[in-house]
C-alpha cells in the first residue's frame, strides 16, 4: 500500500474511532440531559452511528480491519447533570471535528467530500450544544484536546 493510502487508512480509523467514543459517550448525554435536549441527544447519537458504520465499511474497502470499539471509554469530567451532559456533548463533537479535520487533509476526491461534510455537522452540533462557535472548528481544540482514551 502507498505512503498516501496509508496515511488515509490512519486517517479513517482515527475517525472510526473518535466515533466509537462519540456513541459511548452520547450513551452518557442522553441519561443525563434534560428531557428537553434528549431528541438532540438521539439524534446526534443517531448520526454517529451511522458514521461509525459507514466508516467501518470505508476501512474494509482499503483492506483494513476496523478498529473496534473499547468497553469503555474516559470522559474528560464527571457528567453528574444536564449542564455537564451538554458541555460533554459540544466536547464530543469537537472531538469528532478534530479527527475530521485531520481525514479531509489526508484523504481526496469523495472521501475528502465526505469527510468535510462531517466535519460540518460536527461543528454545527457543537455550536448548537455550547450556544456560541470557534473561527476552525476541528483545528482550534486539536491543539489543546487529546483524544477519549479507552479505559483498561
Amino acid at each position: 500500500m502507498s505512503e498516501a493510502k496509508d496515511g488515509e487508512l490512519d486517517a479513517l480509523q482515527a475517525a472510526l474511532a473518535a466515533e466509537h467514543a462519540a456513541v459511548y459517550g452520547y450513551g452518557v448525554v442522553g441519561g443525563r440531559v434534560d428531557a428537553g435536549r434528549r431528541t438532540e441527544a438521539r439524534a446526534a447519537y443517531d448520526a454517529h452511528r451511522a458514521r461509525r458504520d459507514a466508516l467501518a465499511r470505508e476501512v474494509r474497502d482499503l483492506g483494513g480491519s476496523p478498529v473496534a470499539a473499547a468497553a469503555g471509554y474516559a470522559l474528560p469530567f464527571p457528567v453528574p447533570d444536564s449542564a455537564a451532559a451538554v458541555r460533554l456533548a459540544a466536547e464530543l463533537e469537537d472531538r469528532v471535528a478534530g479527527v475530521y479535520s485531520d481525514l479531509v487533509r489526508a484523504a481526496g476526491g469523495k472521501r475528502r467530500a465526505t469527510a468535510a461534510q462531517a466535519l460540518r455537522e460536527a461543528a454545527v452540533r457543537a455550536v448548537r450544544w455550547r450556544g456560541g462557535s470557534v473561527a476552525f472548528p476541528g483545528l482550534a481544540e486539536r491543539a489543546g484536546t487529546a483524544s477519549a482514551a479507552p479505559t483498561a
